[in-house]
């Protein structure tokens, strides 16, 4: 069960942002593109500019809408670093990769939209630490995005054994999905057109998608994205559990979306005066001041 929910005003945000973001990865299957190896290299600073924005607005949303506060960005903030701490450990050995079991489970603890955010700042956190900059970047930041999203609409009742089995098979699921979508970005413009799993400018869609899905089994699903789904998954299923406990517990502490009440402080009665003495007693009138006869004194 997600922790944070989605407002109507953040559901919109993801939607546009994720219409977005499928469209830069596939438009040449309906837009004749030059298969040229810099082609790709021009389109990344936009694609980038496109993506920062869609990261403000989508925090705004969550802001104005109750969805997010201070202590959830702060928490956001802690789990991109442990995240770009986290992907040197594996990343570029095997397909092995460290990065996206715990973006699976804070999407699943936290929500879609919170999902969404941490795994565009994880890369992006990440490619800074480990030099890895270039016009890959908000390709990666967006697959990873969907990840977390995607971890967010699980089903919420799942619990126990049955919730750590069905967050290990989306982790196998997303391996497999975020290495489609980077040997995506790429596959249009890098291996020329002299070959049966080039791509064709201008041939029918349904020509290019069996091209891809042959160039995608031969070079990568069978090689670096098992690598990254099995890691995935089995670091799910051994961390899982503790990882999980751990997010709720400072969700729970933290009281994320808790409404914030004031309420007007209650009047305090004044302190009694100390008699001639010293001592607290009751007042008494002062000499001089006007008093009321009471029945029976003296004229």
């Amino acid at each position: 069960m997600s922790v944070l929910r989605v407002a109507p005003r953040t559901a919109v945000v993801l939607v546009l942002a994720s219409a977005a973001a499928l469209a830069t990865f596939t438009w040449p299957f309906f837009v004749p593109a030059h298969p040229e190896s810099t082609a790709r290299t021009g389109e990344a600073p936009l694609v980038f500019l496109v993506v920062l924005p869609v990261l403000v607005a989508l925090v705004l949303a969550e802001l104005s809408s109750g969805g997010i506060d201070s202590k959830a960005l702060a928490m956001l903030g802690v789990l991109a670093a442990v995240n770009a701490a986290l992907r040197p450990l594996g990343a570029g050995t095997a397909g092995i990769e460290t990065v996206f079991f715990l973006l699976v489970l804070a999407g699943r603890v936290f929500g879609p939209g919170f999902g969404f955010l941490l795994g565009s700042t994880s890369l992006f956190a990440s490619a800074l630490l480990t030099a890895g900059v270039g016009p890959w970047l908000p390709f990666q930041m967006l697959a990873a995005s969907w990840i977390g999203l995607g971890a967010g609409l699980l089903p919420a009742r799942l619990r126990g054994r049955a919730e750590i089995a069905a967050l290990a098979g989306y982790g196998v699921l997303a391996a497999y999905g975020y290495g489609l979508l980077m040997n995506l970005w790429f596959w249009p413009f890098s291996i020329g057109a002299d070959t049966q799993l080039s791509y064709v400018a201008g041939a029918p869609l349904l020509e290019n998608l069996h091209r891809f899905a042959v160039f995608t089994a031969v070079t990568s699903t069978f090689g670096w994205d098992t690598g990254r789904a099995i890691t995935t998954a089995v670091a799910i299923v051994l961390a899982g559990p503790a990882v999980l406990a751990a997010l709720r517990r400072a969700a729970r502490r933290a009281a994320f979306d808790a409404p914030v009440t004031f309420a007007a402080p209650e009047p305090q009665p004044d302190p009694p005066r100390p008699d001639g003495d010293g001592r607290a007693g009751p007042s008494r009138p002062v000499a001089g001041a006007a008093t009321t006869d009471r029945p029976g004194d003296a004229a």
